[in-house]
């Protein structure tokens, strides 16, 4: 029986409100036939070991974890700030549906060593597992995969570098179950920004071979953690990475104190606050030796190496947004009737939805290959400003197709339209990316692999001819004034982007996996951003309805 009453308005079939399930309740790998395409592509002969353990998570994310996610946004963490006496505890007590989604998933965790090590005894590659494993999680809650993950790989990898030995071993003693562990987190932006790093404000002094670290940073996500990278500045000058612990070495607690929580528009599953430090036991993470001098050569470079791998992690949070509101979209839309028929079977909602499905796996094919695919230097930042732009936009969308419901907080799509907003923030904002991508041509060269791996990516002379005016474009963008140069790097970005979307679509087309569907996909996505429609802007075109093939492709119902 129903919990709630049955009234008179209710006996029309109209309200027959078992009909409108949504994405929740489902099991998001099977009724995902894009993500299992990518993973018979990338695990080849290990397929059939990981397929069980795929489904298994599938069923996991699409069920707890996602309605775990619902409460904890209603519930979120909370700040116990001092004790009876009134001493500072800075305690971040996280609310029960948290705890419960968090030993969930670190008990089914792909992205941990044993994991890895048994995936590759079965022939399975552990990195598109991973890969596989944080996509189904960014769909129920990219604020918890911001508390799992933020930070780790960056502690773990320059603690190894360069801490002391007993500190090294204590953060292996941390992370032993790997980076998605939700102790870390990075501390870089202070009240006057983040992005500008010569305006840190935050100071060392030494003491042995440890520092005292003294200042505040105004967004620190993850505050509960217990280990963190936190920029600060030398007194010769320059900006270095520290290893700050919750404990000093003695066991003691750490100079450092969380001032509040942030009240914020979404991710409330991450607690984000201002952390304080006070004179904090700290560790150098760079190499200051005789050759090296006071710059941050090694440290600071790998950290930044690091933060673009991070930009990733952001992409994915947005594709998995993006899809999850995709999802939500077409269960929406074939439930919900309007002028006697479904949604779904009226022509202007048939074309959003089918929009939404090329602009989703171009966006997929972006993400994937650049945490599968080669390491290119250019990626993070055109891949970010894709999907974190994605994530936003589709997640409006979904709030329009579903009406008036679509903005109440008891339908899911309102929070992921909030918690949307942060992905193209994190890692960077769009200028920050476009600089970044200023960088990587100017002091790199890094546009030159970059062309070359979309020449062997794509496969229709259109695509092929893009490719050869984005290289005429990327010269004449050499050429222009500084201050012109920088106002255009926008539109190139996304010309870059467009162009590097649609050579991975006709490479994925190219596999022979989908019986021809991911053709389709390519040649709509090449038709909307990157064909000349004419001064009729394609309202001349043959009429054409992919919609039952690009859907039933994208959904399994």
């Amino acid at each position: 029986m129903g919990r709630y009453l049955i009234e008179p308005f209710d006996r029309s079939d109209r309200y027959a409100t078992e009909r409108y399930q949504g994405a929740a309740g489902r099991n998001w790998w099977a009724c995902d036939p894009t993500l299992r395409l990518l993973m018979r592509r990338h695990l080849g002969d290990g397929y059939a070991w990981a397929e069980p353990h795929l489904d298994r998570l599938g069923a996991l994310m699409g069920g707890p974890v996602a309605a775990w996610a619902e409460e904890t946004d209603r519930n979120p963490p909370r700040l116990e700030k001092y004790d009876k006496w009134g001493r500072d505890l800075s305690e971040v007590v996280m609310p029960p549906s948290f705890q419960a989604a968090r030993q969930a998933l670190m008990a089914d965790n792909f992205t941990s060593p044993a994991f890895a090590e048994q995936a590759r005894a079965n022939g399975a590659n552990p990195s598109a597992l991973a890969a596989a494993w944080t996509y189904l999680l960014d769909q129920a809650d990219i604020g918890m995969g911001c508390a799992l993950g933020t930070g780790g790989d960056m502690v773990v990898q320059l603690a190894e570098r360069h801490a002391p030995p007993d500190v090294r071993d204590r953060v292996r003693e941390i992370f032993a179950d790997g980076y998605y562990s939700g102790e870390a987190a990075q501390m870089f932006t202070e009240r006057t920004g983040g992005s500008d790093l010569a305006a840190l404000e935050a100071t060392v002094e030494p003491a042995g071979d440890a520092w005292l670290l003294t200042g505040l940073k105004w967004f620190a996500s993850n505050a509960g953690g217990s280990a963190f990278v936190v920029l600060a500045r030398l007194p010769e000058g320059g900006v270095a990475p520290f290893l700050v612990l919750r404990e000093r070495r003695d066991g003691s607690r750490n100079g450092m104190r969380i001032r509040r929580l942030k009240d914020k528009l979404g991710t409330r599953s991450v607690a984000s606050g201002e952390v304080e430090f006070t004179g904090a036991e700290a560790f150098l993470l760079m190499d200051r030796s005789p050759a090296a001098g006071a710059r941050p050569s090694s440290g600071l470079g790998t950290m930044m190496k690091l933060t673009n791998a991070s930009r990733l992690g952001v992409a994915m949070m947005g594709l998995g947004v993006a899809r999850r509101a995709l999802v939500e979209s077409i269960c929406y839309a074939r439930a919900r009737e309007a002028f006697g028929r479904p949604l779904i079977e009226q022509p202007l909602m048939r074309r959003k939805l089918a929009e939404l499905v090329v602009e989703v796996e171009a966006a997929q094919a972006l993400v994937f290959d650049g945490h599968l695919g080669p390491r290119l230097r250019l990626a993070p930042a055109l891949v970010k400003l894709r999907a974190a732009r994605l994530g936003l936009t589709a997640a409006s969308d979904a709030v329009e197709v579903h009406g008036g419901n679509g903005y109440i907080e008891q339908w899911p799509v309102a929070r992921l339209l909030r918690d949307a907003q942060v992905n193209p923030i994190w890692e960077g904002g769009d200028n920050i990316l476009c600089l970044d991508v200023r960088r990587a041509m100017v002091k790199e060269q890094a546009h030159l692999p970059f062309l070359d791996r979309l020449r062997a990516a794509a496969t229709s002379d259109l695509v092929h001819t893009r490719i050869d005016d984005l290289a005429k474009a990327i010269t004449a963008w050499a050429a222009l004034d500084p201050a012109v140069a920088e106002a255009r790097l926008y539109p190139l970005a996304q010309f870059m982007a467009d162009v590097h979307a649609a050579a991975l679509l006709e490479e994925q087309a190219g596999w022979g996996l989908d019986d021809g569907r991911k053709s389709l996909v390519a040649r709509l996505y090449v038709d909307a951003h990157l064909a000349d429609h004419g001064p009729l802007r394609g309202l001349d075109a043959p009429p054409e309805d992919p919609f039952d093939t690009l859907v039933t492709g994208a959904l399994t119902l």
